[in-house]
């Protein structure tokens, strides 16, 4: 059976570049009728963050990414974290030192650092001289007599070379004299990630290593380790990594400062700082960050346009198909169309999916995704009433595509306000209500209109207000601007008629009273 995974570190959010490899592991292994696992890398205690593992799982969760075997899930081979596994590393160390593909060394990192400086003076490839190595018991006193501690590293080969067959990169050779004597083990006694990746590969029964282009240098160690382990190779695929918009540039979340000069990250950003504002939610800056996949769960993006965009990072069908539902991302996925160059994230693009996929989107499906942003910003009950649900149904429909992003919806927070609370565009209320000559009385006087009708509905809106213009000779826009400021406090928005007969009759008499009371004519 097929089994791959992915072992992410729960040092901070999910990366964009680090959930694409996800991605593609999980469509392999379910493509292949196989087994997706979900390992957590905690070897490094120093970096390592409880509280990063949740969000970690969350955001699989959330994407759809779910796995066979791993945390909350388990399987036969728990424990699926690294630090709950020393005992098996150390089982591998002493047998790689009872071979003799490993030795303990007792080097000082200046001496080693003084080893590399005299390379690069003499311009030749630095290698470990291995001169304070301990084979035998012996030496090992001898070097410990004089305080030095031990580390473990790995007895590389100094002739040869290692041949990778790469699913992605085609032949890969490395000649061994160019690999170093990694450390596998630290003097606390610690295990490292190349071996700690090694042994449980094995011990899970990974068929295929699929992951990004920069591992692909630690795999002939890792070869050299398994190999003097016993363990079979497993079947390896490196995949381009991705890169910063218009560049060869490896994204990283560590650079958004950077990455805020490039439109549509800074659009992406504002959006979900504005969101999340709206919603009271108190999260890190870190959290606003468009190269982390949390910052699109927390906007309101749609799980599955964002994988259809990781998708496409690296992988195509074809030179024209961009859209494909979860099952066609499953039965069309193959490692043989994922190509070798770096793929370069572009967030205009993410946002034009995403503007194409909720235009698609049932209008029932959208209100669902749209009211927990309303609730958290306590303009909806929890849960919600069941009278709230047309009128919040209504809103949607005529926001129509004006709601890109499902926190988009708090742009109309204008509906859900009691009128007293209504907040006005003071600098709009200014030019189009109070120093505009005659806006008062048209506005008072279309009130008064709106009152006299025994039928309020969109249509009897409509033709009210388009009587009262031909009547009065004046143009539309003189009247719309007052009465919109007036029941909604904004310039802009999404129909006028739609908007009167959303907020009913009797609120839009009232926004208007109060409208002409706060703000009376200038003079």
């Amino acid at each position: 059976m097929v089994r791959t995974r992915f072992a992410p570190s729960p040092t901070g959010f999910l990366h964009i570049g680090g959930v694409r490899t996800a991605l593609f592991n999980w469509l392999y292994a379910r493509q292949q009728g196989g087994q997706f696992i979900l390992r957590i890398d905690d070897t490094d205690r120093q970096r390592n963050l409880d509280e990063a593992l949740q969000p970690i799982l969350d955001g699989f969760r959330w994407l759809g990414i779910d796995w066979d075997e791993g945390p909350q899930v388990e399987g036969p081979h728990a424990p699926y974290f690294q630090s709950q596994r020393s005992d098996r590393y150390q089982q591998a160390v002493d047998q790689l030192l009872a071979s003799g593909h490993a030795y303990r060394d007792y080097s000082r990192s200046e001496e080693v650092q003084q080893e590399r400086e005299q390379a690069q003076a003499e311009k030749r490839p630095f290698l470990y001289s291995r001169r304070w190595m301990a084979e035998t018991d012996q030496q090992a006193a001898q070097f410990e007599a004089e305080g030095r501690e031990s580390v473990v590293r790995i007895k590389m080969p100094r002739e040869g070379v290692c041949q990778i067959d790469d699913q992605v990169r085609g032949d890969v050779e490395f000649p061994w004299a160019s690999e170093q004597d990694s450390v596998i083990q630290k003097a606390n006694g610690d295990c490292l990630y190349h071996l700690a990746s090694v042994v449980d590969d094995h011990d899970f029964e990974i068929t295929h290593v699929i992951r990004a282009e920069e591992h692909l240098s630690n795999t002939p160690r890792q070869i050299f380790i398994l190999e003097a382990l016993g363990y079979p190779r497993p079947v390896y695929a490196h995949l381009p990594y991705v890169a910063e918009p218009g560049s060869s540039s490896k994204l990283s979340k560590r650079k958004i400062s950077k990455y805020l000069k490039n439109p549509g990250f800074m659009e992406l950003h504002q959006l979900g700082k504005a969101i999340a504002d709206r919603c009271g939610q108190q999260v890190s800056e870190e959290s606003f960050n468009p190269v982390l996949v949390d910052f699109y769960r927390q906007t309101g993006f749609l799980s599955q346009t964002v994988l259809n965009y990781l998708l496409l990072l690296g992988w195509s069908l074809d030179d024209h198909s961009e859209q494909f539902s979860l099952q066609e991302m499953i039965e069309k996925f193959s490692l043989d169309r994922v190509v070798k160059s770096p793929a370069s994230f572009d967030p205009q693009k993410l946002l034009a999916f995403q503007q194409r996929d909720m235009g698609q989107l049932p209008e029932a499906d959208k209100t669902e995704m749209v009211l927990p942003y309303l609730q958290q910003a306590g303009l909806l009950a929890e849960p919600l009433p069941a009278d709230q649900a047309p009128y919040l149904q209504q809103i949607v429909a005529a926001a129509g595509d004006r709601i890109t992003l499902a926190g988009q919806v708090l742009d109309f927070d204008d509906f859900f306000v009691d009128d007293g609370e209504l907040e006005y565009d003071q600098q709009a209320i200014q030019q189009r209500l109070v120093d505009t000559e005659g806006a008062h009385r048209l506005l008072s006087d279309f009130r008064d209109q709106l009152a006299g009708l025994a039928d309020y509905s969109h249509d009897s809106v409509e033709q009210a207000m388009r009587s009262f213009v031909e009547q009065r000779e004046i143009k539309m826009r003189d009247l719309v601007h007052p009465v919109r400021l007036a029941v909604t406090g904004k310039a802009v928005g999404f129909g006028l008629f739609e908007t009167l007969a959303i907020l009913g009759q009797s609120r839009v008499l009232a926004r208007i009273g109060q409208a002409l009371e706060r703000f009376p004519a200038a003079g």
